[in-house]
This record gives structure tokens, sequence and C-alpha cells, in this order.
């Protein structure tokens, strides 16, 4: 007999079902029945199993039936008797396929986030992360839906790279060298012996090579991993993590917008739909106004305003800022998110940013003062999307690689792609992390990874 998944049971026609999981808990009655709480992680609920220790083979697995323990039931689906629950299964037999000993460290107390992430092979088994990972399972799935359904294609960009996508962060290494005694000529490192015969790194960002496709193929994506060697210990960073970028031809800034707008809203509609369940969790254990801003996210027009603007904002307020208020500099997560719950109460993107503070791939505005960068910040987070309608002029392009003191030769092939066929166009990155993060309302990014990995931890 095949498999039915928990998920399936709850709502099937009552008859002979075989299940499969982890059990929760286990209670015995003195009236000759054990009670199991069975979990397959297909949803948040468990089955209840009804064990009759009358049942053939019930005194040689009753002692490895414990909480922990994988077993395999075929019985009666039929209707429950308990509170909580709408169907349960009538055991007419049970084999163990992994019992647990009593040194399993998931019972039925609740543990703290932290001490999960040092058991992070067994954390999946808790209702939390279960609920998260299929959170993130969905909006994975929902990002490629948004953008196949609107003809992009999906691309792989190399995750070991020559490029360092400028600004976008420092970078881990990739060498087959000794490092211990590497070969030398005048004192430098002959990388020319290393596996691809140059200084190589493991990528930030696949947004130079996506431009490449998009002057082909007009509308791409990429979603993979990419990797940042900052030492941030925050709630908000990893080392390694996901990100989502589309690069558009012949979208202007305005077109991109619209894009990154159009793309949450959908993501937050289709998990809010297709995780329900899993959404009322954290809901209720998490975050109590989780569906509600999720909703309010969907329903309203994003808020858009200049860098400028932005400043002005900021500076009338009486807020007292840990960082300084002044057009030029950056803005930080505590001005970020004032924009966006306290001055806006809803998304905000702010876009037109100063040129001394951006990378030197985006447009410039009429004056050179500023470039056409967009930043997408959402209350309880900040940004969550960053983007701009990239330089297409060669001149231009060139004379700012020089004045970021950017060595063009290096850059020789982006240049290429103004100099042959150029045209308009656009993208932006996504963090799919914090994007899990703010779905799901979890305080740390650590915890909507499967194993996070953060500066002095790449454990599991």
């Amino acid at each position: 007999m095949k498999r039915t998944k928990i998920k399936d049971l709850l709502n099937a026609v009552e008859g002979e079902v075989l299940v499969k999981g982890w059990v929760r808990t286990r209670r015995d009655s003195k009236g000759g029945f054990s009670f199991l709480e069975i979990n397959d992680g297909s949803c948040l609920r468990n089955i209840q199993v009804i064990a009759d220790h009358s049942i053939p083979n019930y005194s040689s697995i009753e002692k490895k039936m414990t909480t922990g323990s994988c077993i395999s039931v075929y019985g009666k689906l039929v209707a429950s008797q308990g509170k909580g629950q709408n169907k349960e299964v009538q055991a007419i037999t049970i084999d163990v396929y992994g019992p647990s000993p009593v040194d399993y460290p998931l019972q039925k107390k609740r543990h703290s986030f932290e001490f999960l992430r040092e058991i992070a092979h067994l954390r999946p088994r808790t209702n939390t992360f279960g609920a998260v990972m299929r959170v993130r399972n969905q909006l994975a799935y929902s990002i490629h839906q948004f953008f196949q359904k609107k003809g992009f294609v999906y691309l792989n960009t190399p995750i070991v790279t020559t490029s360092d996508c400028e600004g976008a962060g420092d970078m881990f290494q990739v060498t087959t060298l000794d490092i211990l005694n590497p070969k030398c000529v005048d004192g430098k490192i002959d990388y020319s012996l290393d596996f691809f015969g140059e200084k190589t790194f493991l990528t930030v960002s696949g947004q130079l090579e996506g431009e490449i496709f998009s002057m082909a193929l007009s509308d791409i994506y990429t979603f993979g991993p990419t990797f940042r060697a900052e030492n941030s210990n925050t709630s908000r960073h990893l080392a390694e993590f996901w990100m989502v970028e589309p690069e558009m031809a012949f979208y202007d800034l305005d077109d991109n917008m619209d894009l990154a707008e159009e793309f949450i809203k959908f993501l937050l509609s289709e998990v809010m739909e297709n995780c329900a369940e899993d959404m009322e969790f954290f809901n209720k254990r998490i975050d109590t106004t989780k569906l509600e801003t999720l909703k309010n996210i969907i329903d309203n027009q994003f808020e858009r305003l200049t860098y400028s603007d932005a400043i002005r904002q900021l500076k009338k307020s009486s807020e007292a800022f840990t960082y300084p208020v002044e057009w030029g500099l950056s803005l930080q997560a505590e001005h970020e998110r004032f924009l966006s719950e306290k001055v806006f109460k809803k998304p905000v993107i702010v876009f037109n940013y100063p040129e001394k503070i951006k990378s030197f791939y985006m447009k410039l505005n009429e004056g050179g003062e500023t470039v056409r960068a967009m930043d997408v910040l959402l209350p309880n987070l900040g940004e969550i999307i960053g983007g701009s309608q990239r330089e297409e002029n060669y001149e231009v392009l060139l004379e700012r690689m020089k004045d970021k003191d950017l060595n063009p030769e290096k850059y020789w092939w982006y240049l290429d792609l103004r100099k042959f066929g150029s045209a308009p166009h656009s993208g932006f990155g996504l963090g799919f992390e914090r994007m899990v993060q703010f779905v799901t309302g979890m305080d740390n990014i650590r915890d909507v990874i499967p194993f996070p990995r953060t500066p002095k931890h790449a454990k599991f």
C-alpha cells in the first residue's frame, strides 16, 4: 500500500491508510491503548494514532515508540472523537524504522532559537522550523512562477568569478595554491599557477553577468547563492545567502519600480493563499500583527519619494537617530524603518540617490549629482530590494569607472555591452532570506535558512 501524507489524510475519505512519520508525543491509557501524535512535515498538524496494546507486535515495539522515533502505521482512518482534530488512525500494524533514546533533544518543553541553532540537524522537526521551511519553499516556487508567467528566462550565473561587482561587499577568495607557501614573483603571489590562472572569488552578485543575457534575451532572472565575507554578526546578515536578480532590457527606472512592487505583492499573496495554516501559526506565535501587515502591503500602493525628499522627512522629525541624517550619506536601517513604519506606515520606494554613494554602473541623472537607483523599504525590516537603471552609454560608464578608481581593462567585456548594440536596461536584487524573515516574522535571519553561515560558524 502506498503511503499517504498527513496533509492529505486530514481531508481524505475514511478507510485503510498507510502513514509514516515521527512521533511527537505519546501517552498511554489504563484502558490498554497508546495515543501517538505523528508528524511527517507535510503540514503543521499531526495525526493521532490509536494503538491498541493487543495489536500483534505491540509488546516488541512498545519501548521503541518514544518521542522522536520514526514509525510506519497501517490502519483505519476514522472520524476522531477528540478535540482539535477531525480524523485519526486506528492502528492495525505498526513498524518502528528508527527508535529514539531518552536523550532526544526535542522533548515537550520549548527551546530557545539559540539552542536550536546548535542542533540544526534536528530543528526542522519543530513546529516553527517546519513552518519556516514550508513558507520558504512556497516563496521560492512563487518567484519562479512570477517571472515565468512574464516570459523571463531563468539564468544560472557563475558562483566562482573574477568579477567583484564593485560595491557589493567583501569577497571570499577561491584558490588551490598552497596558502602557507605560495610561489611569488617580485614579492607578489603568482596567480597564473592557480587553478583558473588568475585571482578568483565566490560571487557577491550575478548582476553583471545577468546584464550580458538581458542584452540578448531581453528579460532574465537569476536565483542562486551569493557570498559576502563581511564580519557582520547581526540579525539581518549572513555570509552565504540567496539572491533573486532580474535584469530587463528596455526598462527605465519607473518600469523597474513597478516590477519590484508587483513582485513583492505577488509573493505575499501567494504565501497567504497557499500557506494559510503556517501563516496563522506565525501570526499567533511569532508576530500577532503579521497577517494584517501583509494584507495592508498587498492592498495599498507603495509610497515613492526621492532620496532628497526622504532626507527632508527625516530631518524634520523629532526622532533621535543613532546615525546622522545628511544629504550625501547612506540611509541606515533605522532611517528606512522610520520612513516605512512611522511616516508612511507602508512600503516605501526611495529613488534618485547621490552618485557618490552608489556604484559605477548606475545611470546618471541630468546634472550628474544623482543616479537612477532605487531601494524598496518594508515596515519592520528596512531594505528588501536594491536596484537601478543601468548606465548604457559607453563614454559615461568609462568615465565613471575612472572616477571611482576602477581599472576599465578588468571590465572590458562589460564595456563591450555598451559598445555593441547598447540598450536602456534596469534590474534589481532581492535578498531571499530577508523576504522569508519578513513574511514569517522571525527575528533572526539565521532562523530562516537551513544551515546559517556566519562569522566563526560553519557547522553542519
